[in-house]
């Protein structure tokens, strides 16, 4: 039985590398792309959960936002412990049991469809996230290390391209075996009869059991392909946990400066792309702005991930010729007179300037990314968790944005996605600069570990 297989170190330099470990970096890189693809499919359902679950259990949006509060929110509660996995079992083994813990989620959506219970619904989205969260954790960093470091930023874009492919994807497939029944009126049930609604409920909720169930299996079967292939696996040596670089972000801020302005970019950047794709449905579903069904209306949100799949397949060309941090800020700076125009619009041109940001989104995660662990050394994977749990904007943002749209309307609450791209437009310019040297020396709580 073979296991994962451990190196020394990746290189350092655009040298001539040594051929075995050309080919398990091309094997390694190969099958990321398929787990990157996975999350971006999982993740993008939950865009179809929420119109589908808002209309069975009759929520508000700020209620209905609870999915991606939870989901999102996994990130924060799960990404430290994860940087700990992933120092104590390398890269590959982390890999697996994320995939393993994603199944178990996945499997859950079956009871929680079955009695049917909303509260059951999160619980299964959190252990699903949780999973995801650990994925990566692990995946992320990894793909840096599979080759030179000035290519980094390019091979991340590469397999988030991938990534995009999934959320391109899932809303298609959602579309297709969630939203298939037409969904009544909750002022129409209301004059049902108790068997009645609950036999609606049931045959609602029923239609997500198929979808999740599949994905179980799927990652299940992923799970068994790591434990039985040989991927090349560093380790860092000694225990580092991440609250020591918390520890130095406090108090040693100058060297530091691109990571802690790197989880702020993650932050806000996560949560405006999962509050633009979480509202789009039920955005252009409204008469001022396009009155699409939402059946129909799956196949925009489609759109917008493709946009960022595009994106992503030319921003890792032109990372190779273009500064990341300049190319960070130019597509935020367009994505921000997007969501301005959408605000100033109705009709088809607020639809349509909505889908386009999709594409400008594209380069934005990757680069964030790779600015923010650059030159961290032997802490790449103590900052990687952190930027993993800045992903917690996904859960805190659209639930913002869900409170404002109940009380001024779904159009105007794009004001929030707007303040966000503001920020990155920062980062890319001026925050991802490196202005001094990471120490090279653990801090006093790594030191006593």
């Amino acid at each position: 039985m073979q296991r994962s297989q451990t190196m020394t170190a990746p290189v350092d330099t655009d040298g001539v590398r040594d051929a075995r470990d050309a080919t398990g970096y091309t094997r390694a890189m190969v099958f990321l792309t398929v787990i990157f693809f996975m999350w971006g499919l999982i993740t993008s359902l939950n865009d179809i959960l929420i119109p589908h679950l808002k209309s069975v259990f009759d929520l508000d949006y700020a209620g209905i936002m609870l999915i991606q509060f939870t989901f999102f929110g996994a990130y924060f509660v799960v990404s430290l412990p994860s940087g700990w996995v992933v120092g104590r079992l390398g890269y590959p083994m982390s890999i697996l049991a994320g995939l393993v813990l994603a199944s178990f989620g996945a499997f859950l959506f079956y009871p929680a469809a079955a009695v049917p219970s909303y509260p059951l619904f999160l619980t299964a989205l959190f252990v699903l996230a949780s999973g995801i969260t650990l994925l990566q954790v692990a995946a992320n960093p990894y793909v840096s290390l599979l080759g030179a470091p000035r290519g980094a930023p390019s091979r991340l874009n590469l397999a988030q391209a991938l990534n995009s492919l999934g959320t391109t994807l899932g809303p298609i497939i959602g579309g297709m075996l969630i939203l298939s029944i037409p969904v009544i009126a909750h002022s129409i049930r209301i004059h049902w009869s108790a068997a009645l609604n609950q036999a609606y409920t049931l045959r609602q909720t029923g239609l997500v059991q198929a979808p999740y169930l599949g994905l179980s299996i799927l990652l299940l079967i992923l799970a068994l392909v790591v434990y039985f292939i040989r991927l090349p696996d560093w380790r860092t040596p000694g225990k580092q946990p991440s609250w020591g670089l918390w520890h130095d972000l406090l108090h040693q801020r100058r060297p530091y400066r691109h990571l802690l302005f790197g989880v702020i970019a993650i932050f806000v950047y996560v949560g405006a792309e999962v509050s633009i794709g979480s509202f789009m449905i039920s955005y252009i579903s409204l008469p001022r702005f396009g009155g699409i069904p939402v059946d129909r209306a799956a196949a925009f949100v489609s759109l917008y991930w493709l946009g960022a799949m595009v994106g992503r397949f030319i921003g890792s060309a032109v990372l190779r010729t273009i500064d990341a941090g300049r190319l960070l800020g130019c597509s935020a700076l367009v994505a921000a007179g997007l969501v301005t125009t959408t605000l100033l619009s109705h009709g088809m041109l607020a639809v349509w300037s909505v889908v386009v940001i999709g594409f400008f989104n594209s380069i934005m995660f990757p680069n964030i990314f790779t600015l923010g662990i650059a030159s961290l050394g032997s802490r790449t994977s103590q900052a990687s968790s952190l930027l993993v749990m800045a992903i917690v904007g996904g859960a805190v943002i659209p639930l913002l944005q869900g409170f404002l749209a109940d009380r001024i309307g779904v159009h105007r609450a794009y004001i929030l996605p707007l303040l966000c791209y503001l920020y990155i437009i920062f980062y890319g310019f001026w925050g991802s600069r490196r202005i001094a040297e990471v120490p090279d020396t653990l801090s006093p709580l790594e030191s006593r570990v």
